[in-house]
């Protein structure tokens, strides 16, 4: 099994999108019920197009079939695709939920000593789950966090992923009722970490 581990670029985001559409419908149920899986794959799961731009988003290829996705940044915006984005800039301050803070749709860069770095957008093919790809994700991104300078890493955690990322050593700082636009709540978990 040839797996492969690459930056993702811009021609990989249609695909990508595509793989967590996939990875959502199935890796969701029973912990999100049908509405609340569609409301989330509309507004909130998708990639995070400045992750690309940045360098900072990983897939893995296993004998040329894309496997799996996941990313960091040290930005702002905890989660959230770029639809999630569009309509979090769109928002009254008063609408803003926890951890976003947009000025005219930037993400400002965050300061490494004080504020943790953020794993984003972890997904995984149906078809390959459960083979460590996330895990060798994990991994090339906290070493990458790490050599920035970051202390932390924090992430917004879907039910589905929380069993996932407590092995790899995160911790649930809080429970977050996430509100999307058409007024579905999707339960998520802040949770994180010590780089160390």
């Amino acid at each position: 099994m040839a797996v492969l581990l690459r930056r993702a670029t811009a021609a990989d985001i249609a695909p990508l999108n595509a793989l967590i559409n996939d990875s959502v419908r199935q890796l969701a149920v029973g912990y999100y019920t049908p509405a609340q899986i569609e409301s989330a794959m509309q507004h909130m799961f998708g990639v995070d197009s400045q992750l690309v731009t940045d360098g900072t988003y990983f897939l893995i290829e296993v004998d040329g079939t894309l496997a799996a996705c996941g990313g960091w940044s040290g930005r702002q915006t905890l989660f959230g695709g770029d639809q999630h984005k569009a309509s979090e800039s769109a928002a009254t301050p008063a609408q803003h939920h926890h951890g976003h803070h947009h000025h005219g749709g930037t993400d400002a860069p965050v300061d490494p000593a004080t504020v943790p770095a953020r794993i984003r957008a972890f997904f995984v093919h149906p078809h390959f789950a459960r083979r460590g790809l996330a895990r060798q994700l994990y991994e090339h991104c906290a070493a990458e966090a790490r050599a920035a300078g970051f202390l932390a890493l924090e992430l917004m955690g879907t039910l589905p992923g929380v069993p996932l990322y407590r092995t790899l050593g995160f911790e649930t700082v809080e429970a977050v009722p996430v509100l999307l636009p058409d007024g579905v709540v999707v339960p998520c978990e802040r949770m994180r970490r010590a780089l160390d």
